[in-house]
């Protein structure tokens, strides 16, 4: 057996200098030994890890494989080695409708009712436009499933993911009045595309796209038991030496499932400024960026994000499912792109994408914007005065449940959220930013009772309450929240039991969840699909039931039947 495994190792590693030599050769030996040191971690023959593409101009001038495709046989990754793509899928999902719009088959402004029929009436006008914008308002495919029950390991399917958006009641917001990722109105593109073309998107991208590209290994992964060679396989890390499965069996089309590799999302980046599908004015549109009702412009595009990066333009982005972690970065203007697929959960690989790009692309931000982010250092958090700043100090809540709390520590303001802490610099009036990124900023204020504070992003804005923090609540208080909740919408329940002094949330299909009450209508746990409730009252300050206010789901009505 010793015997055996050696010479598994052994070809492993001959094929692993095949690839480098291979697909290396437009670079000179400096900048492939850089580029290696930033995968030496995935650069061993027993652990999952990635492969990666550099494209300029024409050609792909590096490719490389790292780590294990297969653990089970010792498969390496390589340039030519499948990966599914999680989001990167979305923009090829857009620049199908792009294509179809050129064509005269559809608007971007159309009303969805009119290609899907089945989608409820809910008084509002939903355009295929907020669908690639992610402003529809319609709640994520992902959570409805999870919250009704389906775990994201199972076999899920297109008609299953329509079956449960066809009976949603209501929408999280008012089309076009905020943005929220929805792998929902992907999955509906994907659908529309159907319904404009008479083909599937999978028939419409073979044929439309990936033909004319020559990206002969690519399609739309709509079948789980379809078999694929030269697939990488899913893992996720159980310790330090021991890998898991991360079982990924979706059977849809739209928001995700892509299968591509290096070799073809090259010619994909090439096709964003030597036009061989589609034209400038097809790109212009794909990258164009939304726009809210209230006329703030988003970074977000169709199916990609456009902002700058060292000044210049880019368009990319990233994709998450089960264990594959992929981005893909274009920067038109210097005829170049960055790509990372990887089949471990715990890489990063945007992080890895910037970090190649890094040894290629100068930065030409102004000297001015540079002097401002060497001012934006520790020194210049320290505050003039604390004593009017100590009033927002203290915990937080959104509507949504997102957790903030804030201290003064070495005449810093700091924030805390999740495992992230970091002091802010303060700006006009009761205004601190994030130094590392300027544009996110925390504006406190004093509205009635409530301290508040509204946390501005690129493209989100969030409404946080403070709260004073009581562990202190007896089992008489705490059994007012016990009961079975239904949710009319997903047909499912959940119960709120007291056990040994604490409140669990139960649930048929999920283990007992622990929930901590924050104020009075508020219950956190850990489970992320349902990780935030907001306590329904009547007018009599009675419990009536719930609104599950979690990530990409608002105002999902529960209500209590026992």
């Amino acid at each position: 057996m010793i015997i055996k495994k050696r010479v598994v190792i052994i070809i492993w590693s001959i094929a692993f200098t095949f690839t480098t030599t291979a697909f290396a050769q437009s670079l000179p030996d400096t900048t492939i030994k850089k580029i290696d040191s930033l995968f030496l971690k995935w650069n061993t023959a027993d652990i999952p890890g990635c492969a990666v593409g550099i494209v300029r101009n024409d050609s792909l001038i590096f490719s490389k494989g790292y780590g294990l495709a297969n653990l089970e046989y010792a498969i390496p990754n390589e340039p030519q080695t499948l990966f599914h793509m999680a989001s990167v899928s979305k923009q090829f999902t857009a620049f199908s409708i792009v294509l179809l719009a050129r064509q005269g088959k559809l608007k971007l402004d159309d009303d969805i009712h009119k290609w899907l029929p089945w989608f409820p009436d809910l008084k509002e006008k939903i355009t295929i436009r907020n669908l690639l914008n992610h402003t529809s308002g319609i709640r994520d495919q992902w959570q409805l499933l999870a919250i009704s029950g389906t775990r994201l390991d199972d076999v899920i399917t297109q008609d299953q993911i329509i079956k449960i958006l066809g009976k949603q009641l209501a929408l999280n917001f008012k089309p076009g009045d905020k943005y929220s990722y929805s792998n929902s109105g992907f999955t509906m593109l994907a659908e529309i595309v159907k319904a404009a073309s008479g083909q599937t998107l999978r028939q419409f991208t073979d044929s439309a796209i990936f033909k004319p590209l020559s990206m002969t290994s690519t399609h739309f992964h709509d079948d789980y038991t379809e078999i694929e060679k030269n697939r990488s396989y899913s893992y996720n890390r159980k310790d330090s030496a021991h890998f898991t499965n991360a079982v990924l069996s979706y059977s849809v089309a739209g928001a995700t499932s892509l299968f591509t590799n290096i070799n073809d999302m090259s010619k994909w980046i090439m096709n964003f400024y030597d036009h061989k599908v589609g034209d400038q004015k097809d790109i212009d549109m794909l990258t164009q960026k939304g726009k809210l009702n209230n006329g703030k412009e988003l970074s977000y595009a169709l199916g990609i994000v456009n902002d700058t990066w060292k000044g210049w333009r880019h368009y990319s982005h990233g994709g998450s499912d089960a264990g594959y972690r992929t981005y893909v970065a274009v920067f038109p203007a210097l005829k170049m792109g960055f790509i990372v697929f990887s089949n471990l959960g715990e890489f990063n690989p945007g992080e890895k994408v910037y970090e190649m790009a890094d040894f290629f692309i100068k930065d030409t931000a102004s000297k001015k914007e540079e002097v401002k982010k060497e001012q934006r250092d520790s020194t210049a958090a320290i505050l003039k005065d604390t004593i009017s700043i100590k009033k927002f100090t203290g915990n937080y809540i959104g509507e949504d449940g997102l957790p903030f709390s804030f201290n003064i520590r070495n005449r810093q303001l700091h924030y805390h959220i999740y495992d992230e802490n970091n002091f802010l610099i303060k700006g006009p009036k009761d205004t601190f930013s994030i130094p590392q990124a300027p544009e996110i900023e925390f504006i406190f204020g004093i509205k009635g009772k409530d301290t508040t504070v509204d946390l501005i992003t690129l493209d989100q804005l969030y409404h946080l309450k403070k709260y004073i923090k009581d562990t202190s609540q007896s089992d008489e208080v705490l059994k007012k929240y016990t009961g079975i909740y239904y949710c009319p919408e997903l047909d499912c329940k959940y119960g709120i039991v007291l056990k040994d002094h604490h409140l669990f949330l139960t649930n048929s299909k999920y283990n007992d969840a622990k929930l901590t009450l924050i104020g009075k209508d508020h219950l956190v746990n850990d489970n992320w699909w349902i990780n935030h409730l907001m306590i329904r009252r009547d007018s009599k300050n009675n419990i009536i039931g719930f609104e599950v206010n979690s990530g990409r789901i608002m105002h999902l009505r529960f209500n209590k039947i026992e």
